[in-house]
C-alpha cells in the first residue's frame, strides 16, 4: 500500500497541473475570443477587418524577426512580450480561416500535437530506436520524407523541406546543408577559401566587363559561397552578419555624436575626415 505521505504528493502535483491547465486554457480561449471580436463585422476593428492572409504575412515575418532580436540582446521582457506578438499572428491566422472555413485554431494545435508525437518515435514511440543525436536527426529526416511522400508530391528531391520564402542566407544554408547529406559537398572550410577567391574574380570580370545582370549573377554567387564557408566553419551567418551589423550600428552612432559635438555633421565631411571620424570611433569604443 503506498505510503500515505506518498498519496498527497501525488495528489497535490495533480492539482497543481490541474489548475496550471485551467489557467492557460482560460487564457488562451480569452485570446481566441478577443481576436474573434477583433474580427467581428458589426463591432470590431477596422483595421483588422481589413487584412487577408496575405497582408498579415508580412508581420507575422517581422515578429519572429523582433523574436530573434530579443534573443540575441538577451532582454527577457522583451522576448516574452514578442513571443505574444507571435502567437498572436497564428492567431490572427487561424481566426481568418475559420471564418472561410478552411480550420480553427485547435485544428492547427491537433496537428502540431501529432506532428511532434510522430516526430520523436524515441519518446513516445518505440524506445529501442536509435536516440543518439545524430540518430534523431536521420529519424527526423526520414519521417518529414514520408510526410511528403503521403502529401503526393510528384518528384521527391533531396532538397525538399526548404521554403523559398526563407530569409537569403537562411534558404542557402537550408540548401546547402540538405545537398551535403547526399555528398554534394567540399570537404572543409579549407577547400571553400579558393573557390572564394575564384568566385571574386569572376565578380571583378563582371564588373569590367560593365555588365550589371551578369555583376548581380556573380555577387549572388559570391554570397551562396560565402554561406558555405559559414557552414564548414560551423558558424551562423546570418547570426554572424546580424553582430556585423551591430557593430556597425555601434561605430556609426559614436561617429555620428563625435561629430556632432564638434559641431560637425557626417553629410558635410570630405571621404578623408569621415576614415578618421570612423578609425577614433573604432579606438574610442574598444576602450
Amino acid at each position: 500500500m503506498p505510503c500515505p505521505g506518498l498519496v498527497w504528493v501525488r495528489v497535490a502535483r495533480l492539482a497543481r497541473l490541474h489548475f496550471f491547465w485551467s489557467f492557460l486554457m482560460s487564457a488562451i480561449d480569452e485570446l481566441l475570443t478577443i481576436m474573434a471580436t477583433l474580427r467581428d463585422p458589426q463591432r470590431g476593428c477596422a483595421w483588422d477587418l481589413q487584412q487577408s492572409f496575405d497582408t498579415i504575412v508580412p508581420y507575422t515575418i517581422e515578429e519572429a524577426f523582433e523574436v530573434a532580436d530579443a534573443v540575441a540582446a538577451r532582454d527577457w521582457p522583451e522576448f516574452r512580450e514578442e513571443l505574444g506578438d507571435l502567437l498572436l499572428q497564428v492567431v490572427f491566422h487561424a481566426r481568418m480561416a475559420e471564418e472561410q472555413g478552411l480550420f480553427d485554431f485547435r485544428d492547427v494545435v491537433q496537428v502540431l500535437n501529432e506532428k511532434l508525437v510522430r516526430r520523436h518515435p524515441h519518446v513516445f514511440g518505440e524506445q529501442d530506436v536509435d536516440s543518439s543525436i545524430d540518430g534523431i536527426k536521420q529519424a527526423w529526416e526520414q519521417i518529414k520524407a514520408d510526410e511528403r511522400a503521403r502529401k503526393g508530391r510528384d518528384h521527391a528531391s533531396a532538397l525538399d523541406g526548404v521554403p523559398s520564402g526563407l530569409p537569403a542566407l537562411q534558404q542557402a544554408t537550408k540548401l546547402q546543408k540538405k545537398a551535403a547529406k547526399v555528398g554534394f559537398d567540399w570537404p572543409d572550410a579549407q577547400a571553400v577559401l579558393p573557390q572564394v577567391d575564384a568566385e571574386l574574380a569572376e565578380l571583378r570580370e563582371a564588373l569590367a566587363a560593365g555588365d550589371m545582370a551578369h555583376v548581380e549573377e556573380e555577387l549572388g554567387d559570391v554570397l551562396f559561397t560565402l554561406v558555405n564557408l559559414s557552414r564548414h566553419l560551423k558558424r551562423d551567418p546570418d547570426l554572424a552578419l546580424r553582430r556585423a551589423s551591430a557593430k556597425f550600428r555601434q561605430r556609426f552612432v559614436e561617429m555620428e555624436q563625435l561629430a556632432e559635438g564638434r559641431g560637425q555633421s557626417l553629410a558635410g565631411l570630405e571621404e578623408a575626415a569621415l576614415e578618421a571620424l570612423w578609425q577614433e570611433a573604432k579606438s574610442q569604443l574598444s576602450k
